[in-house]
């Protein structure tokens, strides 16, 4: 099991910019794939950014392709979402995941597929 803990979520103006972080703990974190998802009041949660085990591929949601970006540092044990050309609608909660498979080839958008998630961050973007 991998525990994780977000950071790095906040208030910003439209445009602006936040990066969040994701500080995992376990020997197995390189293992695992790891996805950002999103959840807004009375909203379903959603897929926002995805890397493979080892790094080498990354995958977006359609509303965040081209602002956001996703990485991460094994040595740290790190997952990172750099957000840019924030909008008010991608106020959320921000949430880390674990992917329940290791060595996963690609990565999958269903919230199912994860079974460690972090404890959430607060991203609001005003107008």
């Amino acid at each position: 099991q991998v525990q994780l803990v977000e950071s790095g979520g906040g208030l910003v103006q439209a445009g602006g910019s936040l990066r969040l972080s994701c500080a995992a703990s376990g020997r197995t974190f390189s293992r695992y794939a790891m996805g950002w998802f999103r959840q807004a009041p009375g909203k379903e949660r959603e897929f926002v950014a995805g890397i493979t085990w080892n790094g080498g591929s990354t995958y977006y949601g359609d509303s965040v392709k081209g602002r956001f970006t996703i990485a991460r540092n094994t040595v740290k044990n790190t997952v990172y979402l750099q957000m840019n050309s924030l909008k008010p609608e991608d106020t959320a909660v921000y949430y880390c995941a674990a992917d329940q498979m290791t060595l996963r080839i690609g990565v999958s958008p269903e919230a199912v597929d994860y079974a460690s998630w972090g404890q959430g961050t607060q991203v609001t973007v005003s107008s």
